[in-house]
């Protein structure tokens, strides 16, 4: 399984993007360590938004297409989870599946 994954930063900069273990990813980014070097400047603060899918084509495909989005549209896609009415017309959204943070 790949994860595709929106993280607020200190900043309230949005980083967006992918991993095969959600858990490690996100202690590399929090602790700094082998985290991106966006993160590592802007301080990854919270884990916003996760979606999994079965392969890295379509998880790189959804990163892409998140970083496309303006501010304001991926602000929207993580209070209303709208993948479908914001990306609808780029990708097969039913290829997703959101994953709700604990």
């Amino acid at each position: 399984m790949y994860y595709t994954y929106m993280l607020r930063c200190k900043d309230n900069s949005i980083y967006t993007g992918i991993t095969t273990n959600i858990g490690h990813r996100m202690t590399e980014h929090f602790t700094k360590v082998n985290g991106a070097k966006y993160t590592y400047t802007h301080t990854a603060q919270k884990l916003e938004a996760v979606w999994q899918t079965e392969n890295r084509a379509l998880a790189s495909k959804l990163e892409y297409r998140i970083k496309q989005l303006t501010k304001a549209k991926k602000e929207e896609l993580i209070r209303k989870n709208n993948l479908e009415e914001l990306l609808y017309e780029n990708i097969d959204c039913s290829q997703y599946i959101r994953i709700e943070k604990e």
